[in-house]
């Protein structure tokens, strides 16, 4: 990648993922196993009231290792010549003048959902309150990956050659890589970097191959007698392949298996991190953003949700705009583009990676640009609708009530024909997959406290101790640990996808991630609320015996709260993704037969004057509640009556009876999952 490109990507991820992903300041690095290893466990008090009786004179606060960071998320750099971009003047402002037409039609429905997001904020706050549903604490701890190193070697150069490297995984999901290990250490700025939203990890050589063979296929009746790349053929012994739909592919390879599987599972977690990094904050905005991109892409005749929609806010524009782009750069570009087989497949991606780049850079731009514009209309809504809620909440019901008896024979009419024969297989197959995946997570915790427990009764030494309390704080970070659990959802991806398919559905990816999500921060809230609890029962006059006790009962009761907690975040996650695979189904089948209604309700709906509310907005809340009743009812019957009893209002997706106990309003940060946990933090 040329250092144009590069320089105007990572200054694009930089602008608009800050706000959703923590910064490296955010990481301790204090590690109780020594020198060069990064922690960020804080150790609570109980266990140094423990650990200094029995001798220990370090604190992680007063010794250790810290390892200093230099540069923003964002920077990267590249040593070495500066290559011209491989699009010229005109090329580049094409794209911008693509980007801004994007963004053009792009910002009226984000403005709207952000007004329809305002209002449902205020509608939550005057309404009912429910008491808090969840039982464990909330971990602050902020999402993140645990900091992964070490040597290897990467295709890279002109001509290409394997050449060793230092990479670097960082804590925020970005992947450096150095010439030598010294560079690293002393701070000196990486030989390049890449954030890792978007990429996909192959290990198999010969799969990566058969991947380049069908991205850029030769035309029929061509026959290049140019010689194709050797290196790419050459047998690798364990590669690491980042492939990615429109950027640069990243060559690398390990110096044995171990490494490799540590690796794989490191990257994974940093693609995971990036990706749903929207999805997983509680900010009014993000999720007005995503509500906007969904409705634009309606409005363009896509109904359905995809992989669209993983990374930060300009990155899912980008996707956007570059999967309208592609046609016609195929046709443009594959005719020139030189070499043979899978050269040529290298030189596209090349030219892909170019144009990402600037669209990438527009895209950002234009939401920098948008960001003083969104503030004063938050501020603005705030208070204008504050005053009329309950005017326009009543408008809102009426309208909802005469639509509703409007469209009531299509709608029941195919739901009974399209959707009642499959939603009961979709069902189970999503609560197969999460149960096994929450159960790994119990077992896991499980092990995790009677293993503390037993150390603790067998009087063991200040040093392993320490390392036991540090490793099991780990847990939720641990890639090694945690695949046991993320695999059960990554074994349903194949039935899944086959289920959801014929109704227009192809988020797997985004399901799988949100999923092994759910699983990491329960895994957060239990560990948080176990070391919290044993803070406050264990003291430094109690005997090994004695805590070994409180310890037991300690974890009686956080199991109780994770069963109870897992429960209930088992049926919100399902519940929601049961809407996201049936509701643009259904609102794709009705789009000829009762969009027609619309217009005699509008009048209505337009004289309240306001951006809030909107006749195609109160359309999808009859629709969304149909369908609703049939998953409630559906999820009664996997589940059964009394376990669904206290739960189906906090399942709810209504905008106006939404009951999600488990939500934390954070506006300015938007940087906590959108998993299980209370407002208590730890």
């Amino acid at each position: 990648m040329d250092w144009q490109s590069r320089n105007r990507r990572e200054t694009a991820h930089e602008s608009t993922a800050q706000q959703w992903l923590p910064t490296r300041s955010h990481y301790p690095s204090t590690d109780p196993r020594g020198p060069g290893c990064q922690s960020t466990s804080v150790f609570p008090a109980w266990c140094w009231a423990w650990l200094d009786p029995l001798g220990i004179q370090s604190h992680p606060a007063r010794g250790g290792c810290l390892l200093h960071f230099q540069g923003s998320p964002g920077h990267s750099s590249r040593m070495g010549g500066r290559p011209s971009s491989p699009l010229d003047k005109r090329q580049q402002q094409h794209l911008r003048g693509q980007v801004d037409t994007l963004l053009r039609n792009f910002l009226p429905c984000y403005r709207g959902q952000l007004a329809a997001s305002v209002l449902w904020q205020i509608s939550r706050e005057l309404g009912p309150q429910e008491p808090a549903g969840c039982q464990l604490l909330h971990s602050k701890k902020l999402p993140r990956v645990r900091e992964h190193r070490g040597p290897l070697t990467q295709l890279q150069g002109h001509p290409p050659q394997w050449q060793p490297i230092f990479c670097v995984l960082r804590g925020d999901g970005r992947l450096e890589w150095f010439k030598h290990r010294e560079e690293y250490e002393n701070g000196d700025r990486p030989l390049g970097s890449v954030v890792l939203t978007g990429y996909t990890v192959l290990t198999s050589q010969s799969e990566y191959l058969h991947l380049l063979d069908t991205l850029c296929p030769e035309p029929s009746g061509h026959h290049t007698q140019e010689e194709p790349e050797p290196l790419l053929e050459m047998p690798v012994s364990f590669p690491l392949f980042l492939q990615h739909p429109f950027c640069r592919h990243l060559c690398f390879s390990a110096a044995t298996a171990e490494v490799q599987h540590a690796w794989r599972l490191a990257l994974q977690g940093g693609i995971r991190l990036r990706g749903t990094v929207l999805q997983r904050s509680q900010a009014p905005a993000a999720r007005a953003f995503l509500d906007a991109v969904r409705l634009y892409r309606q409005q363009q005749g896509h109904f359905g949700d995809d992989d669209v929609t993983l990374g930060s806010d300009a990155e899912v524009l980008t996707a956007l705009l570059m999967r309208e782009l592609l046609p016609a750069l195929r046709a443009q570009t594959l005719p020139r583009l030189r070499g043979a087989g899978r050269a040529r497949a290298w030189a596209w991606a090349k030219q892909l990676d170019a144009v990402h780049a600037a669209v990438l850079a527009g895209a950002s731009t234009g939401l920098r640009a948008f960001q003083p514009e969104k503030e004063e209309l938050l501020a603005a809504l705030e208070k204008t609708l504050r005053p009329d809620v309950d005017q326009m909440l009543k408008l809102r019901e009426r309208v909802l009530g005469r639509l509703q008896a409007n469209v009531q024979g299509p709608l029941e009419s195919c739901l009974r024909r399209k959707v009642d024969a499959q939603l009961p297989r979709v069902t189970q197959t999503l609560l197969s997959t999460v149960e096994a995946e929450l159960t790994a997570v119990q077992t896991l915790l499980t092990q995790g406290m009677d293993r503390l427990s037993r150390h603790l009764r067998g009087s063991p030494s200040s040093t392993r101790l320490r390392k036991e309390v540090y490793s099991f704080g780990e847990m939720p970070w641990d890639p090694e640990l945690m695949q046991t659990c993320y695999r059960e959802a990554e074994r349903s991806r194949g039935r899944l996808g086959q289920l959801a398919e014929p109704f227009g559905f192809f988020g797997t990816q985004s399901l799988v991630f949100g999923a092994q999500d759910l699983a990491q921060q329960l895994m957060a809230d239990a560990v948080a609320t176990f070391l919290q609890l044993a803070d406050q029962c264990l003291t430094t006059a109690l005997d090994c015996d004695q805590a070994a006790q409180q310890l037991e009962k300690v974890r009686g009761r956080v199991l109780k709260k994770f069963q109870s907690d897992s429960g209930s975040a088992q049926r919100r996650f399902i519940h929601g993704w049961l809407l996201c695979i049936f509701l643009p189904f259904v609102l794709r089948q009705l789009e000829l037969s009762c969009k027609a209604e619309l217009s005699e309700f509008e009048g209505d709906v337009l004289a309240v004057g306001s951006p809030a509310l909107t006749i195609e907005g109160i359309y999808e809340d009859v629709i969304r509640g149909a369908l609703l009743q049939r998953i409630n009812r559906e999820l009664k019957k996997a589940l059964g009556a009394s376990n669904m009893s206290c739960t189906l209002d906090g399942c709810s997706e209504l905008p106006w009876d939404q009951g999600e106990t488990d939500v934390e309003t954070e506006a300015q940060r938007g940087t906590c999952s959108r998993q299980p946990g209370s407002s208590t933090e730890v």
